[in-house]
């Protein structure tokens, strides 16, 4: 029995504590008393936690698979077994036999799954099976910059519970810088199934949760050497060629991004301050950083296009009713449902979500560029909100600032979109400002003297406005850094035509590239390009390799898991 003294101090201690913290002290004390109680043997307790896990992934561009793959590892040196198993492949009849099951599974687009998980997800959704012997555990990954932030995570974890499944841990959802918080989700998972069934003595106690764990990304600072709108005179768009030059070399390979936390716009903040009333200088703690409140709404937080959940606790603070539906910027909230005062404001300072940061795939090549220049090629976004056109607060910052601007970022690596070895024919599939990652693939093969083929296809509106990289890619044409070129301009015939059309005129070829090794890439839109062209791809095989519509799609499966079809779309 603990004396009052002692039991005082662990109730003011534990006072401070978070659900999860609370969570890994709970494991970390059976811990400390399972290595001291004696067994019946005489030795130490011998661990009660299950010989093995399922960790399952769902994933589009292969972010979820090696997030997961860099997990198991983690469990398996915890002394968990692991089975790795990705939804593509796994039995959905075994689901009613697992005892605890984890997920890791990417949303796509508007809040849809991967492809490669669509069937096992409308299976979850579509059978009634029981499953309560179940524990589970879901970490999604997202973009906050999207509506429908890890929609599938969520429909997930809600569904095993709907289920009968119990839940071990809450839902964990990542931004796309998911790095750290994943390493804390499988801490928590691994201390959550200590607390659930026993001790491990041998195992040392997982780090506490607001230990920070090195991410691995060097932050560079950059100045715009470059900045030219690629459209001509009369196109309705605005794509940007940005140079950036460092000081020191950067670790980057072609089908790397850049990514950056863009600044929000300075009109913005002083309205919210104006609006507001708050002191500027005020320092106030988030869960990621402390600042003063000028900087906090300038540098660290989402402040224009703040999540439903976001908008649903403003709702909560300040007493107002604001329909579920409601997308409206921190200021447009402040406008037309105001805070009652500046402490009232300071409540609603510490809900707001951290900036998201922004990927631009790399359109520079290291071979041919240089290690202290990077491109990147940034299109203009414009969009309504409540009938209020809108740009992009990250597309704003790249348009808009000079030659000069100075500015920090960081590498993302895509380890799953990698140039294939030399002598390897490729297909790269660009429309838009999916040219990108390509301009990057074709210098870099330029540089090697690659002896592989190179095919690109290319689509915009316009010949005329809107051929990006025309004389680039025309140049390489003529040298033979491009073995083909084909081009689609939708908007300069009656008819629209688009990539996946001239990849149907084409088919023959492709056909035979791809039966002969050659490796197929596509960056752009998900939606609707990666689709439309998925689907062109499965009528090419059908026809020119005489496939039934099943043997088509085995094909074309059979390319994902050689990891000769790779995709960076968004």
């Amino acid at each position: 029995m603990l004396s009052e003294d002692k039991l005082q101090k662990i109730k003011e201690f534990t006072s401070t504590l978070s659900r999860e913290e609370l969570i890994w002290l709970n494991g970390y004390i059976s811990g400390k008393a399972g290595s001291l109680q004696p067994s019946a043997a005489g030795g130490a307790l011998t661990a009660g936690i299950p010989k093995k896990i399922t960790l399952a992934y769902g994933t589009e561009t292969g972010n979820a698979k090696k997030l997961a793959t860099q997990l198991a590892g983690i469990a398996k040196k915890k002394g968990i077994g692991v089975k790795l198993a990705g939804l593509d492949q796994y039995r959905f009849t075994d689901l009613a036999k697992e005892e605890y099951f984890f997920v890791v599974i990417s949303t796509q687009g508007e809040g849809e799954p991967p492809l490669l998980a669509k069937k096992f997800y409308d299976q979850l959704h579509e059978t009634q099976v029981e499953l309560k012997k179940m524990k589970f555990g879901v970490l999604g990954l997202g973009d906050t910059s999207y509506a429908q932030f890890c929609k599938t995570g969520e429909d997930v974890d809600a569904r095993l519970e709907a289920l009968g499944a119990h839940r071990v841990l809450p839902l964990k959802k990542c931004d796309v810088d998911y790095e750290e918080d994943a390493l804390h989700w499988i801490d928590n998972v691994v201390t959550a199934l200590q607390t659930l069934v026993g001790s491990v003595p041998a195992m040392a106690p997982p780090a506490p949760a607001e230990e920070k764990k090195p991410t691995g990304k060097k932050h560079y600072k950059g100045t715009i050497v470059t900045s030219v709108n690629l459209n001509d005179r009369g196109s309705n768009k605005e794509t940007y060629h940005v140079e950036v030059s460092t000081d020191e070399d950067l670790d980057y390979l072609p089908g790397d991004a850049l990514g950056i936390i863009p600044p929000n716009c300075d009109a913005a903040v002083e309205q919210i301050i104006s609006l507001t009333g708050i002191d500027p200088n005020l320092e106030i703690q988030t869960s990621k950083v402390t600042a003063p409140v000028k900087e906090l709404l300038q540098k660290h937080l989402n402040i224009l296009y703040p999540l439903k959940t976001t908008i649903k606790q403003y709702a909560k603070i300040t007493g107002h009713e604001i329909p579920e539906d409601t997308r409206l910027s921190l200021p447009d909230l402040l406008k037309i449902y105001p805070v009652k005062d500046a402490g009232m404001f300071e409540e609603i300072v510490k809900i707001l979500t951290a900036q998201a940061p922004r990927l631009y795939s790399i359109s520079s090549a290291p071979g041919n560029h240089g290690l202290n220049e990077i491109h990147i090629t940034v299109s203009k976004d414009e969009f309504y909100v409540e009938d209020e056109k809108r740009t992009g607060v990250s597309s704003e910052y790249f348009s808009t600032k000079p030659v000069g601007t100075e500015f920090e970022f960081f590498i993302q690596k895509q380890k799953h979109f990698r140039l294939p070895s030399e002598d390897k024919d490729v297909i790269m599939i660009g429309p838009g400002t999916g040219i990108a990652p390509f301009r990057s693939f074709i210098a870099e093969r330029d540089a090697q003297a690659a002896s592989g083929r190179n095919w690109l296809f290319f689509g915009e509106q316009h010949f005329v406005t809107d051929f990006l990289y025309q004389t680039e890619l025309q140049d390489y044409l003529q040298t033979g850094a491009l073995t083909n070129l084909d081009v689609a301009f939708s908007r300069d015939q009656k008819e629209k035509i688009y990539v996946q059309h001239r990849m149907k005129e084409r088919g023959a070829e492709l056909y035979e590239w791809l039966s002969n090794g050659a490796y197929m890439y596509i960056s752009g839109k998900r939606e609707p390009t990666s689709k439309d062209v998925e689907k062109m791809l499965v009528e090419i095989f059908r026809e020119h390799g005489n496939k039934t519509e099943e043997e088509a799609e085995k094909f074309l499966h059979q390319l994902v898991e050689e990891g000769r079809w790779e995709k960076d779309v968004y």
